[in-house]
């Protein structure tokens, strides 16, 4: 295997005791890392972590899937293995597999235990199948057989010097006089490595950025000499105080798993940037990205590399993988628009057997797509996808999933702050920080994704799959949500398709770089009412809000200063449930405005806009959390200082609500 550059895969099927041992003995007596991916014991790395193995590379490792098959661990993990290389799978027997609880389903599924995913592990077993000359299996109770001999190429490992493809791209680098290059392959193929060659023959400054630091240790190794590094937040941070560091070049190392209007922030003060990244959905995004990146920022030059470095191009391994999760097909497929166009595309009911085509166009035209969308679109419940198809090919697709039907009592409960059950984010969200305690009561079906593919878009496709969807929701659904990073140009097509904006987030969300949106597309009376008084809200708040956001918010703002009954609820919510400050922002502003206490907390933090550490250095108290506790007493004070009898029954009620079960 390695004098062939291949690695392969190893499956152990049996019970947990047979399986550990086999792949235990597997580890004395043939010599590497054996790096272990596993939560079942202390030694290994969890596959939650497996992110910080990026850049890394090992000999031998051992993928425990015996409780749950993380796809994207699973993937970083056959990444980091070189020639010559097993990945040992520990799984339970083939039988029982597909029917026993996946703990993954935890992260992509809404329901409060682990469920089975039939339908991810029959496909594993298929692709299996299909290159069994290829893979080796071994399952308990019967015999180890290894597949016929057959030839192998033998595969010349590089020794430091440049591929053809990696040379030719240095070169060009090295001659650019000013813009943005973009450098994307997939895994193994020295991506990192031709940035450390480009430094190397640099001779004037380079900085390096990434996610995490250990991801340049290959460039490092390849630059001959130590890398100028800063993480992408210190770097923001200097940028955002006027002190942008000077360099020749900018180089960032999984850019990819950056969001977007944070790495357009971190490039604007350098004359030269280079971007490298893969774009296989388990850094952050998937094909997508190209298309996002380069319609933002002004991207000058792009390159792929094709051929490995770190295997051979018939590496049986990289083969299972990219066909497991795709990576093969994603964004092959660019579908042309035809004149079949001009009469509209036709719309249709995406069945199970053909999601993985759903998957390929969300992959391509998506800049989020990751396998764990795979694993949701195959096993998750309470789904539904529509595609628009043209010659039989679907050109487009959104994927709706259900929320909401929450009870009285606990729909009240998630306002308060006081329960968060799984799922139901927009639901959950309308509740807990919108006007109304009853908001998650509602059905409603989520906009999860809505992807067109590039040659399509622009032709109404987006719009007309949405008029679909409102078509063809079942019977009891109130409404159509979506959350989505609020630019003005996604706003207008949200609007353009009739969605009312319900809510605003006032802080950054960490994977798209936006702050959150939320807006509705009611369908039945009780929907109509819902985002009426959703929008109402936001419309009162709007004054208080837009200090807090960088962009003008849609719509005129309501400047009334009344409290109403809803916002000494919102109060009471504050000062004796969970409920955010910023969501009850305006209410607590109004009411520092009439009431005459001097509330220092509250008053330091909302209307003079201390810093938190300044405001607890001046009160004497010991961080935000008891600057939070002396808020909520505040709030209170408020309250029984404007009514009583009203600050005794809100406390009652929500006393209720702590405690419902």
């Amino acid at each position: 295997m390695a004098r062939a550059g291949q690695r392969r895969l190893l499956v152990l099927a049996g019970d947990d005791t047979w399986s550990e041992n086999q792949a235990i003995h597997l580890q004395h007596h043939l010599p590497g890392d054996w790096l272990w991916l596993s939560d079942k014991t202390s030694r290994a790395c969890s596959p939650r972590n497996a992110r910080t193995l990026l850049g890394r590379e090992f000999h031998h490792a051992v993928f425990d899937a015996r409780r749950g098959f993380d796809a994207e661990a699973f993937a970083i993990l056959a990444g980091t293995l070189c020639a010559g290389s097993w990945l040992v799978m520990l799984v339970p027997p083939f039988s029982r597999w597909p029917n026993l609880p996946d703990s993954d389903s935890l992260r992509w599924n809404d329901q409060q235990q682990p469920t089975p995913s039939p339908q991810f592990i029959a496909r594993f077993l298929t692709v299996l199948q299909s290159q069994s000359a290829e893979m080796l299996v071994w399952q308990q109770g019967q015999p180890l057989v290894f597949p016929e001999n057959h030839s192998a190429n033998f595969w010349h490992p590089v020794k430091g010097e440049p591929l053809r493809e990696q040379a030719t791209i240095r070169d060009e680098l090295l001659a650019m006089k000013s813009g943005v290059a973009v450098v994307t392959a997939g895994r193994g193929r020295g991506k990192s490595a031709l940035a450390g060659m480009l430094i190397r023959a640099w001779p004037g400054s380079v900085l390096v950025s990434a996610p995490a630091r250990v991801a340049t240790d290959v460039m490092a190794e390849h630059a001959h000499k130590p890398l100028a590094f800063i993480a992408p937040d210190a770097l923001l941070e200097q940028i955002h105080s006027g002190k942008t560091p000077h360099a020749d070049w900018l180089v960032v190392d999984e850019a990819a798993a950056i969001p977007l209007p944070q790495l357009a922030a971190m490039i604007k003060g350098f004359s030269r940037v280079l971007l490298i990244s893969t774009v296989q959905g388990y850094e952050g995004t998937g094909q997508g990205f190209i298309l996002k990146l380069c319609s933002q920022l002004l991207v000058s030059r792009r390159y792929v590399l094709n051929t490995p470095v770190r295997w051979a191009p018939d590496c049986p391994l990289e083969q299972f993988v990219s066909s497991l999760l795709l990576f093969d097909e994603s964004g092959t497929d660019t579908t042309p628009v035809s004149g079949n166009m001009l009469s509209g595309p036709d719309f249709c009911t995406v069945s199970p057997d053909e999601l993985t085509d759903v998957y390929r166009l969300l992959s391509s035209a998506h800049y989020r797509t990751s396998p764990l969308d795979l694993r949701r679109l195959l096993d998750a419940p309470g789904q539904h996808v529509i595609a628009a198809n043209v010659g039989g090919k679907p050109i487009g697709a959104t994927w709706l999933v259900k929320e909401g039907g929450l009870s009285q009592k606990l729909s009240e409960a998630v306002w308060a702050g006081f329960r968060r059950p799984r799922g139901n984010l927009v639901a959950q969200s309308l509740a807990a920080h919108g006007g109304s305690p009853q908001a998650a009561m509602l059905t409603g079906w989520r906009v999860s994704r809505i992807a067109v593919y590039p040659d399509a878009q622009r032709n109404g496709v987006g719009q007309a799959l949405i008029a679909e969807a409102k078509r063809q929701v079942p019977a009891g659904c109130d409404y159509i949500s979506v959350s989505f990073g609020f630019t003005q140009e996604l706003w207008r097509f949200w609007a353009r398709c009739g969605f009312r904006l319900a809510r605003l987030g006032t802080s950054l969300e960490a994977s798209s770089g936006c702050y959150t949106a939320m807006a509705i597309l009611p369908i039945t009376l009780a929907g109509e009412e819902l985002a009426a008084n959703e929008s109402r809200h936001l419309s009162r708040n709007q004054a208080w809000l837009q200090p807090y956001l960088p962009f003008p918010l849609p719509g005129e703002p309501d400047t009334g200063s009344e409290l109403f009954a809803n916002d000494w609820r919102e109060l009471a919510g504050f000062a004796w449930g969970h409920r955010p400050l910023m969501s009850c922002l305006a209410s607590l502003m109004r009411a520092l405005n009439m009431c005459p206490e001097l509330l220092p907390a509250l008053r330091g933090e909302l209307q003079e806009r201390k810093s938190v550490a300044a405001l607890c250095l001046s009160l004497g108290l010991t961080g935000r959390k008891a600057l939070l506790v002396q808020q909520r007493q505040e709030a209170g004070e408020i309250l029984f200082w404007y009514d009583e009898k009203q600050a005794h029954a809100l406390k009652a009620w929500l006393a209720q609500l702590q405690f419902f079960d």
